[in-house]
């Protein structure tokens, strides 16, 4: 029996970039606006976020924001991300404070899922961080990763509980290997009290069309495109075999269907 009660989709930020850097191969000079995604559910046995979003120093201080987002790797510049945005902020709208969450799962530890760590850090959350063992091993050759988000305040490397392969988080979640677009990426299969499953894509699949037609990711782990490939498939035979709703991380059109936050999937 699902030990969920209710699942909350949270926006981070707003990004502008190179379709191609979603679609392999795929929209190159086409511009699109992407949502960029986190994800909070409440369970019989504590809070789980999935994912944390950026680091809204690096976006709103300028000189962090010149030295980080650097018009050669992002041309369109850096994201668009208010108080709003900050998941802190998305919390209190709940009655809730960062310390009220008890693990975070980071799908994978690029900059625009990793970067609140150390923000969320600094507000009191003491949250186990979840993270798979081969993100972490090839983490320092990924240069979507930001090195300095994953150590706090005074620069000591934060602490992970490293995991291999697929495992239950907690009744109802469960951790699902979606390598491809990075060597550890996970999503998350979310059983909820009454309607249907959702199965969190992540950067398996930024956006529907991804899964409809089966597009790896613009971002490759050393260009294995059938990797990615298969993660799909296998996202949409798990969505098949369970009902669940599978839902794309970075399509616009896809979150604006959404629930509007603060309500909640139940």
């Amino acid at each position: 029996m699902t030990q969920v009660r209710k699942l909350w989709p949270l926006l981070t930020a707003i990004q502008n970039y190179d379709k191609s850097i979603s679609t392999y191969q795929v929209g190159r000079g086409q511009v699109i606006e992407a949502p960029i995604l986190a994800y909070l559910l409440e369970t019989a046995n504590g809070r789980i976020l999935y994912d944390v979003g950026c680091d809204h120093q690096k976006i709103n201080q300028a000189q962090l924001s010149k030295q980080y987002f650097n018009p050669e790797q992002f041309p369109c510049g850096a994201p668009l991300m208010t108080e709003e945005h900050r998941i802190p902020h998305h919390l209190a709208r709940l009655g809730l404070m960062p310390s009220d969450v008890d693990v975070i799962f980071v799908g994978h530890l690029h900059w625009d899922h990793a970067g609140g760590l150390k923000e969320l850090r600094r507000c009191g959350c003491g949250a186990e961080i979840h993270l798979q063992h081969d993100e972490w091993a090839h983490a320092q050759t990924d240069p979507s990763v930001f090195p300095d988000d994953l150590v706090d305040d005074q620069g000591q490397p934060l602490q992970f509980k490293l995991h291999r392969g697929e495992y239950e988080v907690v009744p109802g979640v469960q951790a699902v290997a979606t390598p491809g677009h990075t060597a550890g990426h996970m999503s998350m299969w979310i059983e909820l009290p009454k309607g249907p499953p959702v199965l969190l894509a992540g950067d398996a699949a930024d956006l529907q069309e991804n899964l409809d037609h089966e597009i790896a990711p613009g971002g490759l782990w050393q260009e294995n495109e059938a990797m990615a490939i298969d993660s799909i498939r296998k996202l949409k035979a798990l969505a098949a075999r369970t009902g669940a709703q599978l839902w794309p991380n970075h399509d616009i059109a896809f979150y604006k269907r959404l629930q509007v936050f603060p309500l909640a999937y139940e």
